[in-house]
């Protein structure tokens, strides 16, 4: 999706990093027909079209005449209050939405019982935030008072022409969340509505993968009663519905879903709350029978992590991958977090006879790419310095040696 005009225009807004004057975006508009088969039941229909959303501030016609062009005329909510950063990473998604068998008029100037809506959400691509705006569109026809408003849609043209009002906002600038155990996070939720609201509900939900999904907070300005915690009430009169998750542990990972009411219309976000704990790993010797060289990896989640083990000649050569590793079983602990040992056993032979260094390398999803390097001196190496005069001289040159091949080659 391309932005094709923008207005080279900051304007500080609420702390974000500007109000970005966008005239025009391209769009997806996902089309819907609905009707009733022969046998009585609902069935519906998909497709998918190309739309323009612009922002018509002074009653101009479309900007592109061949296209279906939802007009948004200027009100008190503006989506593009709440964008922040290169807004050439917006997607932009424009979908019907019913209200069934409500006939509740938005209380707002213009509004009526029949009025037509659709939501627009605009996605940074890089995961900044996720914005909806439901949009009114004000037309003559009639619905019956015995079906649900989908029946009486609007048919879009191919060069329609759809002037709308946005009325409510509601955002998130937190979609994904990465968090350590034992942490405290926030969970943004901002929304804005074009009057003053009478009856308005927050409530937040919260779903485990697989999981009954079970309410965590709800607030009804109507009887002002208020059930759970986690939501500071008095920021839900600016718009603020932000949730603050305690101590986290491993139960805490899951869907989080931020529900913002006002009759009829009934929005949410989705934020997806991950936990991610680093492992400790630790690189030891350990003199048995057969000597080993054991690397450690104690206390990470999620469960898939990747330990490689390398050797490494005093010559200076590149360091050699060991393919004949061992690994121990998965360990779980008791806040559900994992470890699990690599281990190779070194033989006698010509070959771990020898001064070698050994390196471990492990991998996992909380490093972010990036990897944890341990390296030791073989046992090989202490038995050659305690048989030779020159012993001190050769471990302060392994120390440095480690430190450097360690740079040079990971």
């Amino acid at each position: 999706m391309k932005i094709f005009t923008v207005l080279l225009c900051l304007i500080p807004y609420a702390g974000v990093l500007g109000f970005l004057q966008v005239q025009w975006l391209r769009c997806q508009l996902t089309d819907e027909y609905v009707w009733t088969n022969a046998e009585g039941h609902i069935e519906s229909n998909n497709s998918y079209r190309d739309a323009v959303l612009q922002f018509d501030n002074s009653g101009n016609s479309a900007l592109l005449s061949d296209s279906i062009t939802f007009l948004v005329v200027a009100s008190k909510v503006d989506m593009r209050k709440f964008v922040e950063g290169p807004v050439d990473r917006l997607q932009c998604d424009i979908h019907r939405y019913s209200k069934g068998m409500s006939r509740v008029r938005w209380p707002s100037l213009g509004g009526t019982g029949h009025d037509i809506w659709f939501t627009c959400t605009l996605r940074h691509t890089a995961g900044l935030f996720n914005i909806t705006s439901f949009l009114r569109v004000t037309t003559a026809t009639t619905m019956s008072a015995h079906q649900p408003d989908f029946f009486s849609w609007l048919t879009i043209g191919v060069k329609e022409k759809i002037s709308a009002s946005a009325v409510m906002v509601l955002m998130t600038r937190s979609p994904s969340v990465r968090v350590g155990l034992q942490k405290e996070t926030t969970l943004h939720c901002q929304f804005a509505v074009d009057h003053k609201v009478p009856h308005l509900t927050v409530e937040w939900h919260f779903q485990r993968r697989g999981g009954r999904r079970t309410k965590l907070f709800s607030y009804s300005s109507r009887s002002g009663q208020t059930e759970g915690s986690g939501v500071a009430v008095k920021g839900i009169a600016e718009g603020d519905a932000s949730l603050t998750v305690p101590i986290t542990k491993v139960s805490s990972e899951g869907s989080y879903v931020c529900s913002v009411r006002v009759p009829p219309l009934n929005g949410s976000v989705d934020i997806a709350l991950h936990i991610i704990e680093p492992p400790d790993v630790s690189l030891t010797t350990k003199e048995e029978q057969i000597p080993s060289i054991v690397c450690e990896a104690n206390g990470f989640y999620p469960l898939d992590v990747e330990i490689d083990l390398f050797k490494e000649t005093s010559s200076g050569q590149r360091p050699e991958k060991l393919g004949n590793i061992l690994h121990s079983s998965h360990l779980q602990h008791h806040d559900n977090t994992h470890s699990v040992a690599a281990f190779i056993r070194l033989r006698p032979s010509p070959q771990d006879s020898g001064c070698a260094i050994y390196s471990c390398r492990v991998s996992h999803v909380s490093l972010q790419g990036l990897y944890i390097h341990k390296s030791i001196i073989g046992p090989g190496c202490w038995t050659w310095i305690h048989l030779t005069l020159p012993g001190l001289v050769c471990l302060i040159f392994l120390i440095i040696f480690i430190a450097v091949t360690r740079r040079r080659y990971f």
